[in-house]
């Protein structure tokens, strides 16, 4: 199995309309509404545009699988936030997230030179979070009845990595890799 990052294109635009609007994805976003056709053309604009935020389609074995992101990207103080989500219920628990989470990283602080990454993920969603801290993420805040989704409130775990802790982190996120049977230098970087 093959993962890589490539640049959204104007041609995804329907493919991410259609992923932004799935229960599979919906369920771990901060809004709950439908998403339509003019608001997404707004979001995909900026996507495209703006230069605080990179978007990149997660292909895996060529075929596109999900979406991984940089936004607030802070060139003066060297921090940005970053998320990504799997659209195609058949590739989680492939290691898939981990490749994505590795390249990432890897792009963040040695390919940007950035001091630091945050990211946010709805306490519920303990895979990811999880997945997070094993990469050497610390839980910095926890946000009470942050979002509401589905009528309900729920708490969302913010969590930051350094630089630092990335080049700590980093022997033992390799070895992991190396055991799933991922070759961490095969991986290629992000464009």
């Amino acid at each position: 199995m093959s993962v890589r990052l490539r640049k959204v294109e104007h041609e995804d635009s329907a493919r991410l309309l259609e992923w932004r609007n799935s229960p599979d994805v919906s369920a771990f976003m901060y809004t709950d509404h439908r998403i339509g056709q003019a608001e997404h053309d707004r979001w995909f604009a900026a996507a495209l545009t703006a230069e605080d935020r990179r978007y990149w389609i997660i292909e895996m074995d060529g075929r596109p699988v999900g979406l991984a992101n940089l936004t607030r990207i802070d060139p003066i103080v060297r921090r940005c936030d970053w998320a990504y989500y799997l659209a195609d219920p058949s590739t989680r628990g492939r290691g898939v997230g981990a490749q994505v989470e590795y390249i990432v990283l890897r792009h963040v602080f040695e390919t940007m030179n950035f001091n630091k990454l945050w990211c946010e993920v709805l306490k519920e969603n303990e895979a990811v979070w999880k997945l997070h801290e094993s990469f050497g993420f610390r839980r910095e805040a926890e946000y009470r009845e942050h979002v509401c989704k589905g009528g309900r409130f729920q708490d969302v775990v913010g969590l930051g990595m350094l630089k630092a802790d990335w080049a700590g982190a980093r022997p033992a996120v390799e070895a992991r890799l190396r055991e799933k049977g991922i070759d961490p230098a095969a991986l290629p970087d992000a464009p």
